[in-house]
């Protein structure tokens, strides 16, 4: 299942909207703030989140531009208790895809989380085929026919983030972002080194292909 992050400095909240989510049969992840969201964010596979406004360290609305600059695709829900209008404007100028005034109802809030998440094609079985080549994000595994190969989880985020959208270039910053992290501090030639290993591991699969982009960066191509 999609794992989801919850952001919210008030532990009655955080309790009801992770029952709810653990109940329909969703991960969680669970933040007191928004620096420990960004961490968090940054160290394991997240889906979507759901982010308080007013929070301590980093509020909801420079968590938000973090998010959205680190992943643009990535589903923001934010939480509000208030509904004035400008809040929800700047918000959504800030990048949330939808907005929660609380209190609200848990039901609406699982309608809303199921609606974004379709919306953005993150379906519960978080598997890509392409030929022969099955990718399971649920056991970090890749099938190859009859063989079972197990990735470090850096190289398997990276395939699966190439093969999500097979043809499009990604630049070697938005990888070290979206993969290792916004706050990464090692040479972004750490991307080089992970695509060479797993040239070296498929070397001998033609069902896909990854194309180094002059200049550019890396794009990911399936076989004929």
């Amino acid at each position: 299942m999609p794992t989801i992050l919850v952001a919210d400095d008030d532990a009655n909240i955080r309790e009801l909207v992770c029952l709810f989510l653990r109940n329909d049969g969703f991960d969680i992840a669970e933040a007191v703030d928004g620096k420990e969201a960004l961490a968090i964010y940054s160290s394991r596979q997240i889906d979507l989140v759901i982010l308080d406004i007013m929070m301590p360290l980093m509020d909801g609305w420079a968590l938000c531009k973090e998010l959205r600059r680190a992943n643009p695709d990535l589903p923001l829900l934010m939480l509000t208790a208030r509904g004035e209008t400008w809040e929800k404007v700047k918000g959504f100028e800030l990048g949330t895809d939808d907005y929660l005034t609380k209190p609200f109802d848990p039901l609406e809030m699982m309608a809303r989380v199921k609606a974004l998440l379709k919306r953005y094609k993150i379906g519960s079985m978080q598997i890509i085929r392409f030929g022969s080549v099955i990718l399971d994000r649920r056991s970090f595994k890749v099938l190859i026919g009859e063989d079972t190969l197990t990735l470090p989880l850096k190289e398997f985020e990276l395939l699966y983030k190439l093969a999500g959208t097979p043809g499009q270039v990604y630049t070697r910053e938005q990888l070290i972002e979206q993969i290792w992290g916004i706050d990464y501090a090692g040479d972004e030639r750490t991307i080089d080194v992970h695509i060479k290993r797993l040239r070296d591991r498929f070397a001998n699969t033609h069902d896909f292909r990854i194309e180094t982009m002059r200049g550019l960066g890396y794009r990911l191509e399936v076989g004929e």
